[in-house]
Protein backbone atom coordinates (compact mmCIF):
# COMPACT_ATOMS: atom_id res chain seq x y z
CA UNK A 1 0.00 0.00 0.00
CA UNK A 2 1.21 3.50 -0.87
CA UNK A 3 0.11 6.76 0.74
CA UNK A 4 -0.75 9.33 -1.91
CA UNK A 5 -1.24 12.95 -0.85
CA UNK A 6 -2.92 14.97 -3.62
CA UNK A 7 -2.74 18.75 -3.30
CA UNK A 8 -5.21 20.74 -5.39
CA UNK A 9 -4.63 23.98 -7.24
CA UNK A 10 -5.75 27.60 -7.02
CA UNK A 11 -9.45 28.44 -6.95
CA UNK A 12 -10.26 24.74 -6.52
CA UNK A 13 -10.63 22.18 -3.79
CA UNK A 14 -10.03 18.58 -2.86
CA UNK A 15 -13.22 17.65 -4.76
CA UNK A 16 -11.14 17.73 -7.97
CA UNK A 17 -9.51 14.45 -6.90
CA UNK A 18 -12.70 12.62 -5.93
CA UNK A 19 -12.55 10.16 -8.84
CA UNK A 20 -8.79 9.70 -8.57
CA UNK A 21 -9.06 8.95 -4.85
CA UNK A 22 -11.68 6.32 -5.56
CA UNK A 23 -9.49 4.59 -8.13
CA UNK A 24 -6.49 4.52 -5.80
CA UNK A 25 -8.59 3.33 -2.87
CA UNK A 26 -9.92 0.49 -5.04
CA UNK A 27 -6.32 -0.66 -5.51
CA UNK A 28 -5.79 -0.71 -1.76
CA UNK A 29 -3.79 2.52 -1.53
CA UNK A 30 -4.33 5.38 0.87
CA UNK A 31 -5.24 8.63 -0.90
CA UNK A 32 -5.58 11.89 1.00
CA UNK A 33 -6.42 15.26 -0.60
CA UNK A 34 -6.12 17.99 2.03
CA UNK A 35 -8.16 21.13 1.50
CA UNK A 36 -6.30 24.42 1.42
CA UNK A 37 -7.58 27.18 3.68
CA UNK A 38 -9.85 29.77 2.08
CA UNK A 39 -10.81 27.77 -1.03
CA UNK A 40 -12.77 24.61 -1.79
CA UNK A 41 -14.71 23.34 1.19
CA UNK A 42 -12.71 25.70 3.41
CA UNK A 43 -13.86 28.79 1.53
CA UNK A 44 -15.58 30.04 4.68
CA UNK A 45 -12.12 30.63 6.18
CA UNK A 46 -10.92 32.98 3.45
CA UNK A 47 -9.43 36.40 4.06
CA UNK A 48 -6.38 38.56 3.39
CA UNK A 49 -4.44 36.55 5.97
CA UNK A 50 -4.36 33.47 3.72
CA UNK A 51 -0.95 33.03 2.11
CA UNK A 52 1.37 30.33 0.80
CA UNK A 53 2.76 29.58 4.25
CA UNK A 54 -0.71 28.79 5.55
CA UNK A 55 -1.36 26.40 2.66
CA UNK A 56 1.97 24.70 3.32
CA UNK A 57 0.90 24.09 6.92
CA UNK A 58 -2.43 22.67 5.70
CA UNK A 59 -0.49 19.97 3.85
CA UNK A 60 2.22 19.45 6.45
CA UNK A 61 -0.33 18.96 9.24
CA UNK A 62 -2.42 16.57 7.14
CA UNK A 63 0.66 14.38 6.68
CA UNK A 64 1.86 14.66 10.28
CA UNK A 65 -1.50 14.11 11.94
CA UNK A 66 -2.26 11.09 9.76
CA UNK A 67 1.33 9.94 10.43
CA UNK A 68 1.88 9.24 6.74
CA UNK A 69 5.27 8.01 5.58
CA UNK A 70 6.84 6.89 2.31
CA UNK A 71 4.47 9.39 0.69
CA UNK A 72 3.92 10.08 -2.99
CA UNK A 73 3.18 13.81 -2.80
CA UNK A 74 1.38 15.38 -5.77
CA UNK A 75 1.06 19.12 -6.40
CA UNK A 76 -1.42 20.20 -9.07
CA UNK A 77 -0.94 23.59 -10.77
CA UNK A 78 -0.47 26.14 -7.94
CA UNK A 79 -0.16 23.10 -5.67
CA UNK A 80 3.36 22.68 -7.02
CA UNK A 81 4.35 25.74 -5.00
CA UNK A 82 2.79 24.27 -1.88
CA UNK A 83 4.36 20.81 -2.06
CA UNK A 84 7.79 22.27 -2.87
CA UNK A 85 7.76 24.49 0.21
CA UNK A 86 6.39 21.65 2.36
CA UNK A 87 9.49 19.53 1.75
CA UNK A 88 11.56 21.51 4.24
CA UNK A 89 9.15 20.33 6.95
CA UNK A 90 8.12 16.81 5.90
CA UNK A 91 10.70 15.84 3.27
CA UNK A 92 11.76 12.86 5.40
CA UNK A 93 8.25 11.43 4.97
CA UNK A 94 8.21 11.78 1.16
CA UNK A 95 9.81 9.49 -1.42
CA UNK A 96 8.35 10.89 -4.66
CA UNK A 97 7.05 14.31 -5.69
CA UNK A 98 4.66 14.55 -8.63
CA UNK A 99 4.03 17.87 -10.37
CA UNK A 100 0.74 17.73 -12.27
CA UNK A 101 0.77 20.53 -14.87
CA UNK A 102 2.30 22.55 -12.08
CA UNK A 103 4.78 25.23 -11.11
CA UNK A 104 8.18 23.90 -10.05
CA UNK A 105 9.69 26.80 -8.11
CA UNK A 106 13.21 27.59 -7.03
CA UNK A 107 14.02 29.37 -3.81
CA UNK A 108 12.58 32.90 -3.92
CA UNK A 109 10.07 32.23 -6.71
CA UNK A 110 6.39 33.12 -6.37
CA UNK A 111 3.45 32.57 -8.68
CA UNK A 112 3.60 36.29 -9.42
CA UNK A 113 7.23 36.19 -10.57
CA UNK A 114 6.85 32.89 -12.43
CA UNK A 115 3.95 34.30 -14.45
CA UNK A 116 5.76 37.48 -15.37
CA UNK A 117 4.47 39.79 -12.67
CA UNK A 118 6.62 42.12 -10.58
CA UNK A 119 8.12 40.98 -7.28
CA UNK A 120 5.96 41.67 -4.22
CA UNK A 121 6.38 45.21 -2.91
CA UNK A 122 5.49 44.83 0.76
CA UNK A 123 2.03 45.02 2.26
CA UNK A 124 -0.92 45.98 0.01
CA UNK A 125 -2.52 49.36 0.47
CA UNK A 126 -5.48 49.59 2.82
CA UNK A 127 -8.63 48.73 0.89
CA UNK A 128 -6.75 47.14 -2.02
CA UNK A 129 -8.17 43.87 -3.44
CA UNK A 130 -6.85 40.82 -1.60
CA UNK A 131 -8.27 38.05 -3.83
CA UNK A 132 -8.34 37.09 -7.50
CA UNK A 133 -11.54 35.82 -9.16
CA UNK A 134 -11.55 32.32 -10.59
CA UNK A 135 -10.83 32.23 -14.35
CA UNK A 136 -12.93 30.19 -16.75
CA UNK A 137 -11.47 26.73 -17.34
CA UNK A 138 -12.13 24.17 -20.05
CA UNK A 139 -13.52 20.77 -19.12
CA UNK A 140 -14.20 17.81 -21.40
CA UNK A 141 -17.48 16.94 -19.67
CA UNK A 142 -20.13 19.69 -19.43
CA UNK A 143 -21.42 18.13 -16.23
CA UNK A 144 -17.97 18.40 -14.66
CA UNK A 145 -17.76 22.03 -15.79
CA UNK A 146 -21.11 22.82 -14.19
CA UNK A 147 -20.17 21.04 -10.99
CA UNK A 148 -16.85 22.87 -10.73
CA UNK A 149 -18.32 26.28 -11.58
CA UNK A 150 -20.42 26.12 -8.41
CA UNK A 151 -17.35 25.35 -6.31
CA UNK A 152 -14.57 27.53 -7.69
CA UNK A 153 -14.02 30.62 -5.52
CA UNK A 154 -11.65 33.61 -5.46
CA UNK A 155 -8.04 32.92 -4.47
CA UNK A 156 -6.34 35.03 -1.77
CA UNK A 157 -3.53 36.97 -3.44
CA UNK A 158 -1.08 36.28 -0.64
CA UNK A 159 -0.78 32.75 -1.99
CA UNK A 160 0.49 34.17 -5.30
CA UNK A 161 2.80 36.88 -4.00
CA UNK A 162 4.57 35.10 -1.14
CA UNK A 163 7.87 33.57 -2.34
CA UNK A 164 8.76 29.96 -1.78
CA UNK A 165 11.66 29.31 0.56
CA UNK A 166 13.62 26.13 -0.13
CA UNK A 167 16.52 25.26 2.16
CA UNK A 168 17.65 22.58 -0.30
CA UNK A 169 17.19 22.74 -4.10
CA UNK A 170 14.56 20.26 -5.26
CA UNK A 171 16.88 18.11 -7.34
CA UNK A 172 19.39 17.80 -4.49
CA UNK A 173 16.94 16.20 -2.05
CA UNK A 174 17.35 12.66 -3.36
CA UNK A 175 13.62 12.22 -3.96
CA UNK A 176 11.91 10.73 -6.98
CA UNK A 177 10.59 13.43 -9.31
CA UNK A 178 7.75 13.10 -11.83
CA UNK A 179 6.17 15.70 -14.10
CA UNK A 180 2.79 15.16 -15.80
CA UNK A 181 1.94 17.62 -18.57
CA UNK A 182 -1.51 18.43 -19.93
CA UNK A 183 -0.79 18.85 -23.64
CA UNK A 184 -4.14 20.16 -24.92
CA UNK A 185 -4.56 23.29 -22.82
CA UNK A 186 -4.71 26.55 -24.82
CA UNK A 187 -3.55 28.57 -21.81
CA UNK A 188 -0.88 26.20 -20.58
CA UNK A 189 2.26 27.94 -21.85
CA UNK A 190 3.18 29.01 -18.32
CA UNK A 191 3.92 25.38 -17.40
CA UNK A 192 5.94 24.53 -20.51
CA UNK A 193 9.37 25.56 -19.10
CA UNK A 194 8.93 23.15 -16.20
CA UNK A 195 7.73 20.38 -18.51
CA UNK A 196 10.64 20.95 -20.90
CA UNK A 197 13.14 20.67 -18.08
CA UNK A 198 11.56 17.43 -16.90
CA UNK A 199 11.60 15.99 -20.44
CA UNK A 200 15.28 16.77 -20.83
CA UNK A 201 16.58 15.94 -17.35
CA UNK A 202 17.59 12.41 -16.31
CA UNK A 203 16.53 13.34 -12.76
CA UNK A 204 12.86 13.32 -13.77
CA UNK A 205 10.16 10.95 -14.98
CA UNK A 206 7.92 12.59 -17.57
CA UNK A 207 4.38 11.80 -18.74
CA UNK A 208 1.79 13.52 -20.91
CA UNK A 209 -2.01 13.45 -20.89
CA UNK A 210 -3.75 14.89 -23.95
CA UNK A 211 -6.32 17.05 -22.21
CA UNK A 212 -6.79 20.53 -20.80
CA UNK A 213 -5.39 21.75 -17.50
CA UNK A 214 -8.28 20.22 -15.52
CA UNK A 215 -6.64 16.80 -15.61
CA UNK A 216 -8.04 15.20 -12.43
CA UNK A 217 -11.63 15.78 -13.52
CA UNK A 218 -11.08 15.21 -17.24
CA UNK A 219 -8.90 12.09 -17.15
CA UNK A 220 -8.92 10.50 -13.69
CA UNK A 221 -8.25 7.03 -15.11
CA UNK A 222 -5.13 8.14 -16.98
CA UNK A 223 -3.82 10.06 -14.00
CA UNK A 224 -4.44 7.15 -11.65
CA UNK A 225 -2.63 4.83 -14.07
CA UNK A 226 0.47 7.02 -13.91
CA UNK A 227 0.30 7.19 -10.13
CA UNK A 228 0.05 3.39 -9.92
CA UNK A 229 3.47 3.13 -11.57
CA UNK A 230 4.89 5.00 -8.56
CA UNK A 231 3.21 2.78 -5.95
Amino acid sequence: MTAFVLVHGAWGGSYAFRAVRGLLHADGHEAVSPSLTGIGERAHLTGPHVDLSLHVLDVVNAIRYEDLRDVVLLGYSYGGMVVSAALDLIGDRVREVVYLDAFVPRDGDSVATLTGGPPPAGLPELGAPWSAPAPVRQYEDPAAAERAARRRVPQPLGTFTEPVRLAVPLEERGLGLTYVRATADPDGAVFEPFARHARESPAWRYHEIATTHMVPENRPDELAAILRTLA
